[in-house]
């Protein structure tokens, strides 16, 4: 068992037997279970509506969790042993009477832990049932799935809750982005090595790309989707946290407060949109159909609970500026969408033009660039100009390259396994302090006014596109591309 464990866990999941549940959480905690880094006194209570016993529940996971459990990782008497952690508890989160049946089941003198992967609507009333059935203990831990709220006053109203019952010090937001070996990396890049400090910053750096982009359509979740959108769903949390890590100040150490408090700064430092901003540097797009990987696919009005008049963004282009000596003048500019030719997550550093070039008019020169891939592949590439062998002097750009896959051939953590045992362990510094939840609302909610105020409809794309026309053209305004056109 890994340093900082309890001995006794009563880990309680309230959507327990939904789709993140069966496809991240019981994969991810059972690796632990698999590598022995669970309590041996440690239980798993998934709380749910559904009328299950234990065995209808665990036939339940055995078809839709197991297939989400590498075949490399399986082991079948493992498995097995796994589940025998695994109880079904019923409860209708929004029934305070229901909670008896919880308290029966949790057990007295040991950690708990509660999980909270529903919506974001019944935070508040989880928080509030839990305390009236007296199931908070003094050093019970509280851990909140994104997104956090729809809207600022929403969140804060969240935090409040979790705020009455638990002490900052025990609640967990969580951005699984944060659990990633690569993002990790980046602070490793980053604060690790001298040879980029000096070039981190302006003018060194002309721009920088941040893209999240999925192959995917809303799949089941159209329901929450349309309420959501695509500000909502990435850009609030995922794209802003990669932005707060490229763009943060070194942190005096790699504790969790000091880590956030640099954050933090970047968040507040970001410049707020006007009106003109908005129209000038958002795009929205929403998926019309098409086509991936040679299927054809559906647009996103005809997805399942989809309104057909349905105004839900699928895709944000949008640039964005950070007001500090070390980033002035230097845009940010974040992607993501749904429907997209490549499922990626990747950073581009572009830096700046030579000041001069010696070569000949001929010699096309691109500026170097540091691109930093999060997934699929997990690599970092630097991107240079060099001499192609032969007569005169031809240039043309190479990659020295990093490849995670191979340089470390041992397996690595998943985002929700490293984060699950973090929770266990009570370390905080990979998850959101309630200061940036609300700092990243702050900024992103003028947007979303703004785009109702302007009365702006997203543009369709076809599915298996980068999207629209106007996500280029918001690049070819300020002189430069995405990273797949260049």
């Amino acid at each position: 068992m890994l340093e900082g464990c309890p001995d006794r866990l009563d880990l309680v999941i309230f959507g327990g037997n939904g789709d993140l549940s069966m496809r991240k959480l019981l994969p991810a905690l059972y690796i632990c279970h698999r590598d022995e880094n669970l309590p041996a006194q440690g239980r798993i209570a998934c709380v749910g509506r559904n009328d299950f016993d234990d065995a209808a529940f665990l036939a339940f996971v055995e078809s839709q969790a197991r297939p989400f459990v590498d075949d490399s990782t399986y082991d079948e008497a493992v498995w097995k042993a796994f589940l025998k952690r695994l109880h079904f508890v019923r409860v209708d989160a929004t029934k305070p009477e229901d909670y008896a049946r919880l308290g029966d089941w949790l057990a007295p003198d040991t950690l708990r832990i509660f999980f909270l992967a529903t919506s974001s609507d019944l935070f508040i009333p989880i928080c509030d049932n839990l305390a009236a059935a007296e199931l908070i203990l003094k050093d019970s831990r509280l851990l909140l799935e994104k997104p956090l709220g729809k809207d600022i006053a929403s969140a804060r109203e969240i935090n409040a809750a979790a705020d009455r019952y638990f002490d900052e010090s025990r609640i967990y937001r969580i951005d699984h982005y944060l659990g990633k070996e690569t993002v990790q990396n980046l602070m490793a890049l980053r604060f690790g090595n001298s040879i980029f400090e000096p070039l981190w910053r302006a003018p060194t750096i002309r721009n920088v790309q941040i893209t999240v982009s999925e192959t995917v359509g809303v799949g089941t979740r159209g329901g929450f989707y349309d309420r959501a959108g695509a500000l909502r769903d990435m850009v609030q949390n995922h794209l802003l946290q990669l932005l707060c890590i490229v763009a943060m100040e070194p942190p005096a150490q790699l504790d969790s407060d000091a880590v956030r408090d640099e954050k933090i700064k970047v968040l507040r430092s970001l410049s707020p949109m006007s009106l003109a901003d908005i129209s000038r540097w958002t795009v929205r797009g929403q998926y019309a159909a098409g086509s991936e990987q040679g299927e054809a696919v559906p647009g996103y009005l005809d997805e399942k609970g989809i309104p057909a008049d349905s105004n839900t963004e699928t895709f944000v282009a949008l640039r964005a500026h950070v007001n500090t000596w070390r980033w002035a003048n230097v845009p940010f500019f974040l992607r993501t969408g749904k429907r997209m030719p490549q499922r990626v997550s990747e950073i581009v550093i572009n830096f700046a033009d030579v000041p001069y070039s010696i070569f000949s008019s001929q010699a096309i020169l691109r500026p170097n660039r540091l691109v930093i891939s999060l997934q699929r592949n997990e690599a970092v590439k630097l991107q240079m100009m060099a001499k192609v062998p032969g007569d005169g002097m031809r240039l043309k750009p190479v990659n020295l390259d990093f490849d995670f896959n191979d340089e470390f051939t041992s397996r690595r953590a998943d985002a929700y396994e490293r984060l699950l045992l973090d929770l266990i362990r009570g370390r905080q510094t990979l998850f959101i302090r309630r200061d940036e939840t609300e700092a990243a609302w702050s900024w992103v909610e003028p947007i979303l006014r703004g785009w109702q105020q302007l009365g702006d409809r997203p543009r369709p794309y076809n599915a298996g596109t980068w999207g629209p026309a106007a996500s280029s053209s918001l690049m070819a305004s300020e002189g430069t591309q995405w990273a797949e056109e260049l």
